[in-house]
């Protein structure tokens, strides 16, 4: 499923993804972002001047979604808290895997999401329904079980 998620965040060589925030009035805001996946996690970086700064800051609530294929309907969606960085050391790291892909940043704030929640939608060729979802949860987490919450089911 990460592979899975990582190919379509990455399917256009820089990562692309919606983020959902939390306005300040509890309603939602949509920003297009570019994901990174780097240093063990998944990271976003958000300009200083952006209202979702401030909605991650105050309520790090977020989902993620994939951007559309042209070619397939595959989706893939991570939700959960995201985090303001705060080790010097993880920038570095996070910076050189997100130029790498020929994006580049400035004043901004690097966000670490904590995924609690991911859905990956695999459609066959078009046109098809319903597709296969693989769903997994980090409350379902546990020790004892190799392949913990996730489940593959049509739906």
């Amino acid at each position: 499923m990460a592979e899975a998620g990582r190919a379509l965040i990455y399917q256009f060589r820089v990562g692309l993804g919606y983020l959902a925030t939390v306005r300040k009035d509890g309603g939602p805001r949509v920003h297009p972002v570019c994901p990174v996946v780097a240093n063990g996690g998944l990271y976003v970086f958000i300009g200083n001047r952006s209202p979702k700064l401030h909605d991650l800051l105050r309520d790090g609530r977020f989902a993620l979604h994939s951007f559309p294929n042209p070619e397939v309907d595959d989706e893939f969606y991570v939700s959960g808290r995201a985090w303001r960085v705060a080790d010097p050391a993880v920038r570095p790291a996070v910076y050189e895997a997100y130029t790498a892909t020929g994006a580049f940043t400035s004043d901004d704030t690097l966000f670490e999401l904590w995924l609690e929640h991911a859905l990956h939608a695999k459609y066959g060729p078009r046109p098809s329904w319903p597709p296969v979802y693989t769903k997994w949860n980090a409350r379902a987490v546990s020790p004892s079980s190799p392949a913990p919450g996730t489940s593959t089911r049509r739906s």
